[in-house]
């Protein structure tokens, strides 16, 4: 393809210093090139010619330069020259979203959603079959496919083991968690059905794959709606320089078992998985621990970095009301009995947690950051908020993330007029106060035009004697889908306006209001 000059009029001289002779125009030239060294010569009509530097540079660096691009925006750089022809399918960063059909896969009909899923997986393999790399970095993956899929998905994997890939994500979702993706322990080297013995044990090179020694190069792992067992997960874990593992709506993860894995690993998260009973994890070098799901037994021994727990305990679901099991803070801080102490970082979910007065908090002497997803507008979470500040001194940064649900309440009969009502002054008065002499920050996260949610914030600013700064967040901190979108809109105007005109005027001069 040839390359096309830069209109030669940009560059000419004004009239008014046509008379400079030829000498002069070089030296400015010359003196351009030095400065940009872009600009190459004078051509015929006294204009200029560009010089396409950057094609020059070594195959590499311009791979590491595609590298950084979305791989639409790289491989659209192959009709720039012969040059750049097949420069993208060196890419180290291969990422599969479709940002577009993802966000209206569920509204339209499943002949269409169907098509669209192989319209996918054609493209992907595609891409892999003219990719001529030795290396990528990452591979991800995120659409909505499940086992229907498996063949492909599995020539991914083996893709992305044979490149030595370093970041793996497979984001996939599915209609029924049954339907699941199933991760090939074959590609691990190890024989479908193996037991627990055979992952302690040392396993013979010849049961290693090309693709299998892969792994040995994978530093991140995420996995949703990818049925995965304890044992692969904790072969991974003791065979790999795995750093970050998360795991979501895995049917197949029953038990999680991790004794002595590698110092590599720092990061776990695990959520909605439905049949999982235990976790248990020994002598490792973990910093973060993150769970969403119904209650198990977590069993934790010798995790001297653990500095970050988030815990959302989500209700068994029951036909019955009265089968279901009541959600506390008592559980999880008695399974973290022996770390909280150490913590710094801590996230929990007080949505649907029964408040027992008679529970006497731990302290957490080390928290510094603390996040609490609450609904606020149930007295409960003040007196939640309340123990926590209590039991934390050394708190400094305090996020406070409201759980609206006004169309449940709507649901149930209770007007906006009613709701008001369910937090009233008197059981406000009645939570004790507890002045803070350490909280620097407080952010609070989907705050709404509510009395309710006024109270949260003037309790805090009661109590944070030292607070330096306030913000208001608005936006949710969960999104309720496409169709909840121009509520949310109206909702968070509304907000922003009651913020700054309710809220504004009662933050002490001292306390930098900040309303996002």
């Amino acid at each position: 393809m040839k390359n096309r000059g830069c209109r030669t009029s940009q560059f000419l001289p004004n009239k008014k210093h046509e008379k400079r002779s030829k000498t002069k125009k070089k030296e400015n030239l010359g003196k351009k090139q030095k400065n940009k060294g872009e600009l190459s010569s004078v051509d015929r009509n006294g204009g200029v010619s560009y010089v396409d530097r950057i094609s020059e540079l070594p195959d590499g660096i311009l791979v590491s330069i595609l590298s950084c691009l979305l791989l639409k925006e790289a491989a659209a750089t192959s009709v720039l020259s012969r040059r750049w022809r097949d420069l993208w399918a060196s890419t180290m960063n291969l990422n599969f979203e479709d940002e577009k059909n993802l966000s209206d896969f569920m509204e339209v009909k499943p002949n269409i959603q169907h098509r669209k899923r192989r319209s996918f997986v054609s493209l992907v393999d595609r891409v892999l079959q003219q990719h001529t790399g030795p290396l990528i970095e990452q591979f991800r993956a995120c659409f909505f496919l499940d086992r229907r899929f498996a063949r492909s998905i599995d020539g991914w994997i083996e893709f992305a083991m044979k490149k030595r890939v370093q970041i793996l994500e497979l984001e996939f979702s599915a209609a029924n968690v049954k339907d699941n993706y199933t991760f090939p322990h074959e590609l691990l080297g190890l024989e479908t059905g193996s037991s627990r013995k055979d992952l302690h044990s040392s396993i013979p090179s010849r049961h290693f794959s090309e693709c299998s020694m892969g792994f040995k190069s994978v530093k991140v792992l995420n996995l949703r709606h990818v049925d995965v067992s304890g044992e692969g997960l904790e072969y991974f874990l003791m065979n790999s320089p795995v750093e970050r593992l998360s795991v979501v709506a895995a049917k197949s993860l029953v038990d999680l078992r991790v004794v002595s894995p590698s110092s590599a690993w720092k990061y776990l998260a695990i959520e909605n998985c439905p049949d999982l009973k235990t976790i248990q994890i020994c002598n490792a070098d973990i910093i973060s621990f993150t769970y969403i799901g119904v209650a198990i037994d977590l069993l934790l021994s010798n995790v001297p970095l653990l500095a970050e727990v988030s815990i959302t305990e989500l209700e068994i679901e029951s036909n019955n009301f009265f089968d279901s099991i009541t959600i506390s803070v008592e559980l999880p801080f008695t399974q973290l009995s022996c770390y909280l102490s150490q913590l710094k970082y801590l996230t929990m979910d007080i949505s649907e947690a029964v408040y027992n007065q008679d529970y006497v908090f731990p302290i957490l002497a080390n928290l510094k950051h603390l996040e609490l997803i609450c609904e606020p507008h149930y007295a409960s979470a003040l007196r939640y908020l309340t123990s926590f500040m209590k039991a934390s001194p050394y708190l400094q940064r305090l996020v406070l993330k409201m759980n609206i649900i006004t169309s449940w309440l709507e649901v149930m009969g209770i007007g906006k007029t009613d709701m008001e009502e369910i937090v009233t002054t008197e059981q406000m008065e009645t939570v004790a106060k507890c002045p803070h002499h350490k909280l620097k920050v407080i952010e609070i996260v989907g705050y709404r035009a509510r009395r309710f949610a006024a109270k949260h914030v003037m309790l805090l600013l009661k109590n944070a004697v030292a607070l330096e700064k306030l913000v208001i967040d608005p936006v949710r901190h969960r999104s309720r889908g496409p169709s909840m979108v121009k509520e949310d809109i109206d909702e968070e105007m509304k907000a922003r306006n009651h913020a700054m005109k309710h809220l504004k005027k009662i933050v002490p001069s001292t306390v930098k209001f900040v309303c996002l």
